[in-house]
């Protein structure tokens, strides 16, 4: 039996609980994982609350869970590169990793370098491939400034990085109480709030692109600072790519083994941190959950399962 994560309707974190499962044996093409470590995610708990059911619908009872790292306990027929006692990093797109045990296509799957911590390796699928693909739909090159929204967040925290090693200036829009960890990765904290408009226009003398993973307005900012729409990227505001044109590239732009592979590899080479705020036993999914929506996290929030 395996425990994993469960809700029957949609609804806060009171909906969510934990059950035992039955262990399914892997089907061809397959590897089963015994889960270390699986981050949380802001879109899990839109899905959870019915906020996204025109696009991604639940399906009752439903698991939840994308982002994975673990140890392989038996592979299916035709899995090639992968043995019992493998060390993986990955995701699967079956909401499934909130669980003891995880059933993940073999190319969702890579070798875990052993330099990343697992509540590092679980962490990065989601967060990651969407702060690469935001990256890269600005197209930044060196001497660009960019400005990055919610810069300490899951996804910003990991944008910033990526901005700044594509030679880019980075400005980091966050709370106070972020602005030495920005300064400490090259980036020019910004204080949000009041007078942000004109704090931006004083940090840089023009601002090249702009990567948004917070909402609220922020795109019409961006447009009002004499950003193009073409190197503008949001990552939550679905109302204002259709109100402006701008880009909406996230996760699913970059949702492939390979981005996390290397990701993986830039967190090995000492070349990417990934902040972890919290990490709670699974058993404790609501309380994770209830941390991760006050909305003040900087970085990851894990389970171990």
């Amino acid at each position: 039996m395996s425990k994993a994560v469960r809700f029957d309707e949609y609804g806060g974190t009171g909906v969510l609980y934990v059950e035992d499962v039955s262990l399914p044996d892997p089907a061809e093409g397959e590897v089963l994982v015994k889960v270390k470590a699986a981050g949380i995610n802001p879109g899990e708990a839109k899905v959870r609350e019915g906020l996204l059911q025109d696009r991604w619908p639940a399906t009752f009872p439903s698991g939840q869970g994308s982002d994975l790292a673990g140890i392989v306990v038996q592979v299916g027929d035709g899995v090639e590169g992968f043995a019992p006692g493998d060390e993986v990093v990955g995701f699967t797109d079956r909401r499934a990793s909130h669980a003891e045990y995880v059933l993940a296509d073999a190319g969702e799957l890579a070798l875990k370098p052993s330099g990343v911590p697992w509540e590092v390796a679980g962490a990065l699928f989601v967060a990651g491939t969407t702060a690469y693909a935001a990256v890269r739909a600005v197209s930044l090159t060196p001497g660009d400034t960019v400005v990055v929204s919610a810069a300490a967040g899951g996804v910003g925290s990991l944008a910033v990085q990526l901005a700044r090693q594509a030679g880019a200036e980075v400005i980091g829009i966050a709370g106070p109480a972020n602005h030495a960890w920005l300064a400490s990765h090259g980036v020019k904290p910004v204080a949000y709030g009041a007078g942000l408009t004109d704090r931006l226009r004083k940090a840089a003398d023009r601002i090249d692109a702009f990567i948004d993973t917070h909402g609220d307005g922020y795109v019409k900012l961006a447009l009002d600072l004499g950003v193009d729409p073409s190197r503008i990227d949001t990552v939550i505001d679905f109302a204002a790519v259709q109100e402006y044109g701008v880009k909406a590239e996230g996760s699913a732009s970059a949702s492939s083994v390979e981005v996390v592979a290397e990701l993986a590899s830039l967190v090995a080479e000492g070349k990417l941190e990934v902040p972890v705020a919290a990490v709670f036993p699974l058993d404790e999914v609501r309380a994770a959950f209830d941390e991760l929506e006050k909305g003040h996290t900087r970085g990851k929030i894990v389970l171990l399962p």
